[in-house]
């Protein structure tokens, strides 16, 4: 029986085509609250831009953050996995010798190493994030623990990179930017944390998500399930295909599985 729902927040919770909750999936969400089933959240996104959510948040219970390298339920940190030393070097001397421009997220501070348009397109103009002092200089977060890079290149770049990085992964979920994390922190990880503090059985936990950074969780949630709107790699490794965000999936696949 499924006890906790687990869902990604951009292409999943979040229309990226209207930046809003759709409606259906409100109302589903509130009833799936109202017959016992947690909500909780499991996004790439770190908990500074977390900005989107304020039509659900009052039923959210807990968080798996920055694809699970931060994941907390209410002021109780469950994990938190910073990024080797070494690494942390890598990519910054990468970020020089090939100049893109590189997210830098700590557990309470985030700040754009080396500024490019691109950032503000996609995060800005695309995904409707407002809140980043794009001034801020990025040099004091890299003396702290970080937990996240997000860099902007192609995915042709991608294992250049992380071949001088042994100690992390890469969970790309936009054509312009991937997130690195440490090895011990991925959306999957993050899900066996929440559930081992929560004194949840795996089985009893189900996972939505769009984007390859749902991977990990989609696979070891009791049910794993792929929005329509996911690429083909996800579909086939979840349990259940659900129609698109903005085709009711939630609202669609908590009443299939008689949730709601």
């Amino acid at each position: 029986m499924i006890k906790s729902l687990f869902l990604d927040i951009d292409g999943t919770l979040v229309s990226l085509q209207t930046h809003d909750i759709p409606a259906s999936t409100i109302d589903a969400l509130t009833r799936a609250k109202r017959n016992g089933v947690k909500v909780f959240i499991s996004t790439g996104r770190p908990p500074m831009i977390i900005t989107n959510l304020g039509a659900i948040s009052h039923l959210i219970d807990g968080y798996i953050t920055t694809n699970g390298a931060y994941c907390y339920v209410g002021e109780h940190t469950v994990c938190v996995n910073a990024i080797d030393t070494d690494d942390v070097k890598a990519i910054r001397r990468d970020a020089d010798e090939h100049d893109y421009t590189c997210l830098v997220i700590g557990q309470h501070d985030l700040a754009l190493y080396n500024p490019k348009p691109i950032f503000q397109e996609v995060f800005g103009d695309e995904l409707k994030v407002q809140n980043i002092d794009l001034e801020k200089p990025a040099e004091p977060l890299f003396e702290q623990p970080v937990l996240q890079f997000t860099p902007f290149f192609p995915e042709t770049h991608e294992a250049s990179l992380m071949s001088k990085m042994p100690h992390c992964v890469s969970g790309r979920w936009h054509p312009a930017f991937t997130d690195i994390t440490s090895i011990a922190a991925d959306k999957g990880n993050g899900l066996q944390a929440m559930a081992e503090y929560l004194g949840l059985n795996l089985s009893e936990t189900m996972a939505f998500g769009d984007g390859g950074n749902d991977l990990a969780i989609i696979k070891k949630a009791g049910i794993g399930v792929a929005m329509g709107n996911s690429k083909e790699g996800l579909k086939v490794a979840a349990d259940y295909v659900t129609t698109s965000v903005d085709d009711d999936g939630i609202a669609n696949a908590l009443a299939h599985f008689k949730l709601i």
